[in-house]
């Protein structure tokens, strides 16, 4: 029988912080964290890389991981502005976000694209987490099942496995916009996404942690956090400060 995944909440504080302000606010939510006896989750933040640093720092000795929020797909060359896996990893990382859908959005990135730095994240040794989720056009057409069932056929590789894989949902028309499907959809999606995985992967994906990510909040975390497949939420806006973040990870404390 595979275990219940442990929950993971991340942060992805997107382009968003300075070091006058960014360390200190990790503090802060180190200093909550440890007055917890035994978390019964993991807690990740994902600042700019500028930051990445300055938060190893600050996090030291800390239950709080740092991630990066998206790394190249080759381990170095002439890849003026990016960064690689490796970088990430000797910066302090653990973790890296792949395929966030502003990435996909912004910079045109295809599943086969993410499926690449997937891959070079974990041959670095980071965990990967892996975002897909549909458009509000998409939504709309009743075509919300068959573009995430794409988006992880293209997006996960063979050696994706339950620890060094996270998959996160994030419909992208629910994401900085304070909407949220209803809980019935959230079930019906993280149900689609964990029987693909499982169908897939075996133990590994039903073991896999599975994220929901998209206008999360302390209003809503607790309803969100309770739905069958959900093991944590990757959060964007209310990650910055500790007073939005903390009622999201107490939750899963």
């Amino acid at each position: 029988m595979v275990a219940t995944p442990r929950p993971l909440i991340a942060g992805n504080w997107k382009m968003n912080g300075l070091k006058s302000a960014g360390p200190r606010e990790a503090k802060k939510l180190a200093t909550r964290m440890g007055k917890v006896a035994k978390p019964q989750c993991d807690v990740l933040i994902c600042p700019p890389a500028t930051l990445l640093a300055p938060l190893r720092d600050a996090l030291k000795g800390s239950r709080i991981a740092i991630g990066g929020q998206d790394c190249h797909g080759n381990a170095s060359g002439a890849h003026t502005g990016d960064i690689s896996a490796a970088m990430l990893k000797d910066s302090g990382c653990r973790y890296v976000i792949i395929g966030h859908s502003e990435r996909r959005a912004d910079h045109g990135e295809s599943s086969q694209e993410v499926r690449v730095k997937a891959d070079a994240a974990q041959a670095a040794g980071l965990t990967a987490i892996i975002c897909v989720g549909e458009t509000a056009a998409e939504r709309k057409a009743g075509q919300t099942l068959k573009v995430v069932g794409k988006q992880l056929t293209a997006s996960l590789a063979k050696g994706c496995t339950a620890k060094n894989t996270v998959v996160a949902y994030e419909p992208v028309w629910a994401i900085g916009t304070g909407l949220t499907p209803t809980v019935d959809d959230v079930r019906q999606v993280h149900g689609f996404i964990r029987a693909r995985l499982r169908r897939r992967f075996r133990d590994d994906g039903a073991a896999m942690r599975l994220l929901y990510g998209g206008s999360v909040k302390g209003s809503n975390a607790e309803e969100l956090m309770a739905v069958d497949n959900v093991n944590g939420a990757l959060v964007g806006g209310a990650s910055l400060t500790t007073a939005d973040f903390w009622p999201i990870v107490a939750t899963c404390i």
